[in-house]
């Protein structure tokens, strides 16, 4: 069977979203991923589907499984560790690709890639979910109406109607936001903060009040790359979780499941950080359970020799349908969203880039409408 899309990962929850929202924009789609079952609801309800066994491991076996699709697009939702694996694999089976995001090192050796595949005739983009993804594309939107950027902040807020924890995405990336060294730029240069040291207590308008932190987040160094020239000089990243989940997450920490060292246990080796993943992938959302999302930037800058800032947001919901998926609808959606464009040809440019250089906004926010995602300039909605 010849398919429309493979989907790296799609066993996770972002890939399952990815997947589920092809499908039913009538695309076929090869499921690959280590653990069939978790599937298998979509399968029996979707018919242009199948399943290939597939470990972001193996670079020659996905070239082999990637080729055999015929696939146009390759949409990655594996664990960022191994998008740089995921993305030489496309590039020797000649295909366009999207991923959800690398940290910075990775994302500066995707990037480094940008000549390779512009030869090949082929586009690749990183960081393609809410932040990094819809964020970047607000980016691009709002940079429109300044002469010149100094400075931009942006994060995300979320909140529930029921204070019981739930995974809010991949507790692995969880943890290192929390433990990992923050990379802000300031003044133009790289520094680094450790996440808990910079806690303040904040209140968003859509969602009430959170615990916010400097956090690592590949934002920092993109948003620079493609907006220094415009005189940008400070850019500073923020997660902002609720007091229900943050404390659960810290006392995670506190007891020590961050740990990637191997311990042994009844003869095994594990990762301290691997038995919370997979002890947690499948923990239900109770009944009635939805959650609120912000994603937000603030830009400030000069707009014919006068101060100009905007805030411009994107606010996302629990869709009627998805309540498996709360607003992580948000991160999928959008990878959906892009990789769409580029089959479609509406991204026709080749290489590597982030969202915000080459996602056309107006038709992407047309796309998140469809998807119950509302954007806000400065408190307008403009979708």
């Amino acid at each position: 069977m010849v398919f429309d899309f493979v989907v790296m990962g799609a066993t996770g929850m972002q890939g399952r979203i990815v997947s589920r929202d092809l499908l039913e924009n009538g695309y076929s789609v090869l499921l690959c991923g280590r653990d069939k079952k978790r599937l298998d609801h979509i399968m029996q309800r979707y018919k242009k589907t199948a399943f290939e066994y597939v470990d972001a491991r193996n670079i020659e076996k996905m070239t082999t499984i990637f080729k055999r699709s015929k696939a146009g697009v390759i949409v990655n939702c594996v664990e960022g560790d191994w998008n740089l694996n995921v993305l030489k694999a496309c590039i020797k089976a000649n295909m366009h690709s999207v991923d959800l995001g690398s940290e910075i090192p990775m994302t500066k050796d995707q990037f480094a890639l940008h000549d390779i595949l512009k030869q090949k005739g082929l586009t690749h983009i990183t960081g393609c979910g809410s932040v990094p993804g819809i964020g970047n594309v607000l980016l691009n939107h709002a940079s429109q109406r300044f002469d010149s950027l100094h400075t931009i902040e942006v994060g995300f807020a979320w909140n529930s109607n029921i204070k019981k924890f739930v995974v809010p995405f991949s507790m692995e990336s969880i943890i290192e936001e929390f433990t990992e060294p923050a990379t802000n730029i300031k003044d133009g240069r790289f520094i680094k903060l450790r996440p808990l040291d910079t806690l303040n207590k904040t209140k968003e308008p859509f969602i009430g009040k959170q615990d916010s932190m400097f956090v690592r987040h590949p934002e920092t160094y993109t948003f620079y790359h493609y907006f220094k020239n415009k005189g940008l000089k400070n850019v500073r990243f923020y997660a902002e979780f609720p007091p229900h989940s943050f404390e659960v997450i810290k006392q995670l920490i506190d007891l020590g499941f961050d740990k990637k060292e191997k311990i042994l246990v009844d003869g095994v080796e594990v990762r301290p950080i691997d038995v919370v993943t997979e002890t947690l992938k499948d923990l239900k959302f109770p009944e009635g359970y939805k959650e609120k999302e912000n994603l937000w930037l603030r830009l400030y800058g000069k707009h014919k020799g006068e101060t100009k800032n905007v805030l411009i947001e994107c606010i996302v919901g629990t869709n009627k349908g998805w309540e498996d998926a709360g607003c992580n609808i948000d991160t999928g959606m959008p990878a959906s969203i892009m990789a769409q464009m580029i089959k479609e040809g509406v991204i026709k440019d080749r290489g590597s880039f982030a969202p915000e250089a080459i996602v056309p906004p107006i038709q992407f926010f047309k796309e998140l409408k469809k998807r119950q995602m509302v954007v806000y300039e400065n408190g307008k909605r403009i979708n």
